[in-house]
């Protein structure tokens, strides 16, 4: 017998403290569906704008948390395999996607899951409606049947899978997307969150020639530098948009960047980073940049010939080959230095104010220390 509630701490209104409250299950588990108790949920910058209220079209209230791993307390009919067939049981560790609808246009059309038209992005779920509990501040979350999940390897920690599941996946993809890095190439990162630094460590990995990351505090620059930038700006000491297009020609002998990655989200990012480009060059749009962005100056774009991609989130491709990459570097990157030590559910609410400060990296919440 599953359980049929679950401890979680719960967003109720914006920009005010979590409530710590019992949130029903789903009784039944329809095929395809699983139970999972969360090990560990590693937290994203879109977490910390969700409770600021930065999103208010979101509807409360909401469980946060889209990037977490657990181990299968129970499942459904025909909830026995993950999408590489391998088998999935009670006790299994598991990391999963977005849940997606599998009749849509993306899904079946264009066979691009990321694309789905009903996609289950956990902070659109209220915890007052079922199924209730599929975010990842929760001792238990249900998994969606449209929900493609992946068997951990051993060799990879829950912290490590539960980022692959948004931040790392993200970045897999838009690197898929801007055509990958050619050898030798100049890449510039805008931001050095979670996703700048992980972008850094994958534009170095790939090959790059040259790795600039723009983004801040000095702590987040320290540990990009450790991943493989060779120079870091500061934003928060070059404060002129137009100065820090400047140190780029500079640092490119005034040839530009051949990939330009925004994963910053400011108003000035997308300006910033086709200025940022040399001819035919490749700027991928990742962030968001608001209501209050620049405008882009289309005649750079046409007379350098610039490409402009849009990449967003990933799928369970994504999912895979983030794990993947993890795996395969990790004695050349310590990408625990990102974590912060885990807190439980009662340290849920700081743990997310730590991240809209940016003075932790990637916070991580464990439901079962509490």
């Amino acid at each position: 017998m599953h359980p049929t509630s679950t401890r979680a701490a719960v967003l109720r209104e914006f920009d005010a403290p979590l409530e710590l409250t019992e949130v029903p299950l789903p009784k039944e588990l329809p095929p395809g569906s699983a139970v999972v108790r969360i090990t560990s949920t590693t937290l994203c910058g879109t977490d910390a704008h969700l409770w600021q209220g930065v999103m208010p079209f979101i509807a409360l209230p909401i469980i946060l948390g889209h990037e977490m791993a657990g181990e299968v307390v129970a499942l459904g009919a025909n909830s026995g395999r993950d999408a590489y067939g391998k088998p999935v049981e009670i006790g299994s560790r598991l990391v999963w996607s977005e849940s997606v609808c599998g009749h849509c246009q993306g899904c079946n059309v264009l066979r691009e899951p990321v694309l789905c038209e009903h996609r289950g992005y956990g902070f659109g779920q209220r915890a007052d409606r079922w199924p209730y509990a599929i975010g990842g501040l929760s001792q238990y979350v249900y998994l969606p049947p449209g929900a493609h999940r992946i068997v951990i390897p051993g060799d990879v920690p829950d912290t490590w899978a539960a980022a692959a599941g948004c931040a790392v996946k993200t970045v897999v993809r838009a690197f898929a997307n801007a055509g990958g890095v050619q050898p030798g190439s100049t890449v510039a990162v805008q931001g050095a969150g979670p996703l700048g630094l992980v972008a850094t460590a994958m534009a170095r990995a790939a090959g790059a020639g040259q790795v600039i990351t723009l983004g801040g505090p000095a702590n987040r620059l320290a540990l990009a530098a450790k991943y493989g930038a060779d120079t870091t700006i500061d934003v928060t000491e070059v404060t002129d948009p137009d100065e820090r297009v400047a140190q780029v020609e500079e640092l490119t002998g005034a040839h530009g960047a051949d990939l330009v990655l925004d994963f910053a989200g400011a108003p000035t990012a997308n300006r910033e980073g086709v200025l940022m480009c040399g001819k035919r060059g490749t700027h991928v749009v990742v962030g968001l940049a608001g209501p209050r962005a620049a405008p882009v100056p289309m005649d750079v774009v046409m007379s350098r010939e610039i490409r402009v991609v849009g990449s967003l989130n990933g799928d369970v491709g994504d999912l895979a080959r983030a794990l993947r990459f993890l795996s395969a570097f990790a004695n050349r990157f310590e990408w625990d230095a990102m974590f912060s030590p885990p807190v439980g559910l009662s340290g849920a609410e700081q743990a997310i104010r730590d991240m809209a400060s940016m003075a932790a990296v990637k916070a991580v919440v464990d439901p079962g220390l509490d």
